[in-house]
């Protein structure tokens, strides 16, 4: 019952805009978002989401999470590359709006998403399965279950209302009555008169609020006393008198009815702003209600404030004296079986009242940033210290204590965290990093099984590359758009080290001499190159012969570091990039981009076994050199029309190749780039593979950092 703050950003239409300021005409064809002539601003379209916030859009285009191949049957696919599939645990497991328990089976419950779905767990959040049969919009942003009869559920999205009968197994739209303009469908919040079960109200973002009174086969808008059709934020009915209702609005305060509906006044005596972000009421004494207020600025709500009514909400008093007024409250949870304990979900995490809301504490014991944001907070109606919470991009936390220590419960949730790079711990594989977005950095340590943020001492707004020292593999390295941090304890704590590089450059690639590991070079957005000779201390720019300082993509020779390739995206043009090479360290570089369309250069990879042998991700497609840059010929058979972003080599067979690409999953080559098939079972539609990363002690393990999550390539047997 809040309103539903947490906005992504619609990704086809940012690339739409930012192509036609930089200048490029096919961004206004039809095909935007499969365009092969991505933005070339300096970040690639590999970090081009990073400079952008990521958080969530309740116009999201809906997402269909199924098993794919791209321009290859399934079929044909498992007969050529074996059985296989993608599986992915994190970061996170998605943003979770909301959250509904059983009231007669408490093991099961469901969870609300946004971009997946709904999703439901029927051992208390132990494994989680998508149920979204009849779906055509995964963006869930309300949803009730039937308290008499569990089985029945309804959901709000962006286009209406959706109803199961069958503990979701299957949904059908229910929006007879309902207005079709997109604001005045999309759902809010929703409410079932427990008295009566077939009468359920909801909320609106633009039109005020509806009932039904035949299980949601007919719908009418039910405002009058409403100055205008606000945005409803809150909606609750008085457990023990139903034909009471309140609304919270988004400029108008409280909205009280004494009829179901049919007639509404403002019951504001006391507060002090009009935004209402949550209601909640007593469910044994009635009179006493909750609400969180704040003061709507330019996208943040300010001096948030708790508000308790005893009287039914003709008078209000300050309730929240110890709750911090700069976290933004999301839910208000009553404790059904102790009502004077109620929780606060909020920016901050989770806070707790023991006393009617007089005094709040934190209970945030393992939910920690970036996963503090907490969007709804159910409580088990059996046994009600058990606590689950729903947070933004990290899925679902549960407490067995009322909130005392926390831990994820995700298994089976699909997560939204957008990954931009991929590190392996070259001595102990198992340990994997990720650079996100726009949170920070993660760590696994049995290969991808369960992600921890490392985040200590991290300040940057989003984190584009990441390299592990190869000798000492405690210390890392991590590019972002405020210089270079570095970790000298495998992440436990983070410190810029950018003295030498410009204030104001973004660090888009890094990369380590491997046979002098305090060796470091910086490509960066604006600036050029930059080395350090001395662990990150100092840098020094290394720009001698560069005609851009746009640095988007950069190879290192392991046996003769002295010789790089680094890839350029010129900004405020789209679609100047060239290859330079250096083999002096960086002391001079010189064009190595001969037979190479101009466009951005999004990733260099090298040959192991043939040094040589170079490959080119750029917007015009793949190439290849086999004279260490000298020139280049394409090589896309199979790939017309897809944009690219990644490529890896399989280090023990080079002429293995897979590439990342962008809205089309991932490609395999078995024949040195000459043929591509699509290798995309289990990826969801549509996903964006920013990074990928081969296992160089088992090149059957491949990882991809994708625009939602880290997925691994898991091989169940070989087509004979």
């Amino acid at each position: 019952m809040k309103k539903k703050y947490y906005i992504q950003i619609n990704r086809n239409i940012i690339l739409y805009f930012i192509a036609i300021l930089l200048g490029i005409p096919s961004a206004c064809s039809s095909n935007i978002g499969k365009a092969t002539n991505i933005p070339t601003v300096w970040q690639s379209t590999k970090t081009l989401e990073s400079s952008l916030t990521k958080t969530v859009t309740k116009n999201q285009p809906t997402a269909t999470f199924t098993p794919w191949i791209t321009n290859t049957s399934t079929e044909e696919a498992t007969s050529i590359l074996g059985n296989y599939v993608w599986e992915t645990n994190g970061p996170g497991g998605g943003t979770i709006h909301e959250l509904v328990i059983d009231p007669k089976n408490s093991t099961t419950l469901y969870a609300g998403t946004t971009e997946n779905g709904v999703f439901k767990s029927i051992n208390s959040g132990d494994n989680w399965e998508e149920v979204n049969t009849g779906l055509t919009n995964t963006n869930v942003w309300a949803m009730a279950m039937d308290p008499v009869t569990p089985s029945t559920l309804y959901i709000g999205t962006d286009d209406g209302v959706y109803k199961s009968i069958n503990g979701g197994q299957n949904w059908n739209a229910i929006n007879a009555g309902l207005p079709k303009i997109s604001d005045m469908l999309s759902a809010s919040v929703l409410t079932i008169d427990p008295s009566n079960t077939t009468t359920l109200y909801m909320g609106t973002y633009a039109g005020g609020v509806f009932v039904s009174t035949d299980g949601g086969d007919n719908w009418s808008a039910i405002n009058n006393g409403f100055s205008h059709p606000f945005e409803i934020n809150a909606l609750i009915v008085d457990p023990k008198t139903p034909s009471i209702l309140y609304v919270g609005t988004n400029n108008g305060g409280v909205y009280k009815s004494t009829n179901a509906g049919s007639n509404w006044s403002a019951i504001n005596a006391g507060l002090t702003e009009s935004y209402v972000e949550a209601l909640a009421i007593d469910p044994a004494v009635p009179n006493i209600l909750y609400v969180a207020v704040g003061e709507e600025g330019q996208h943040v709500i300010d001096n948030n404030v708790v508000f308790k009514s005893m009287d039914g909400g003709e008078n209000w008093s300050v309730v929240s004296v110890d709750l911090p007024s700069t976290n933004q409250v999301y839910t208000l949870t009553i404790n059904p079986s102790a009502p004077s304990t109620l929780y606060a979900g909020t920016d901050g995490a989770v806070f707790k009242s023991t006393n009617g809301g007089r005094n709040w504490i934190a209970v945030n014991n393992g939910l920690n940033y970036p996963y503090n944001m907490v969007l709804s907070v159910a409580i088990d109606p059996a046994t009600t210290t058990t606590l689950y919470a729903g947070t933004a991009e990290g899925g679902v936390f549960k407490s067995t204590n009322g909130g005392g220590i926390w831990r994820t419960v995700n298994v089976g949730m699909r997560p939204t965290v957008g990954i931009n790079d991929l590190g392996i711990n070259p001595k102990m594989k198992n340990i994997l990093y990720a650079a996100t977005y726009e949170r920070g950095v993660f760590k696994s340590v049995d290969g991808g099984g369960s992600w921890n943020a490392i985040n200590n001492g991290l300040t940057a707004e989003y984190y584009s590359t990441l390299v592990i020292d190869p000798s000492t593999t405690s210390t890392l390295y991590v590019g972002t758009g405020r210089g270079v941090f570095k970790t000298i304890n495998s992440g436990r704590d983070w410190s810029t080290v950018n003295n030498g590089i410009p204030y104001d450059s973004s660090v888009h690639v890094l990369a380590i001499d491997p046979s002098m590991p305090t060796t470091i070079y910086a490509g960066t957005s604006n600036s050029g190159m930059f080395k350090s000779t001395n662990g990150g201390l100092t840098w020094s720019e290394i720009n001698k012969g560069l005609t851009s300082s746009g640095i988007s993509a950069l190879a290192i020779d392991p046996a003769t570091p002295s010789t790089l390739y680094i890839g350029t995206s010129e900004i405020g043009t789209g679609e100047y990039g060239e290859v330079f090479k250096s083999i002096n360290g960086g002391d001079y570089w010189s064009q190595s981009s001969d037979g190479l369309p101009i466009g951005g250069v999004y990733a260099l990879a090298i040959n192991p076994l043939m040094r040589t042998a170079l490959y080119a991700v750029t917007a015009n497609g793949l190439f290849r050199s086999t004279n260490g840059g000298g020139n280049w010929s394409v090589i896309d058979t199979g790939l017309k029309d897809i944009s690219l972003l990644d490529l890896a080599i399989d280090p023990v067979t080079p002429t293995t190749l897979y590439l990342g690409t962008f809205h089309e999953g991932v490609y395999k080559s078995m024949d040195d780039g000459e043929t591509w098939i699509a290798l995309n079972v289990g990826l969801p539609v549509d996903t964006i593979v920013n990074s990928l990363l081969i296992d160089p002690a088992n090149p059957t393990i491949i990882y991809a950092g994708t625009d939602g999550g880290v997925y691994s390539l898991k091989w169940v047997s070989v087509i004979k």
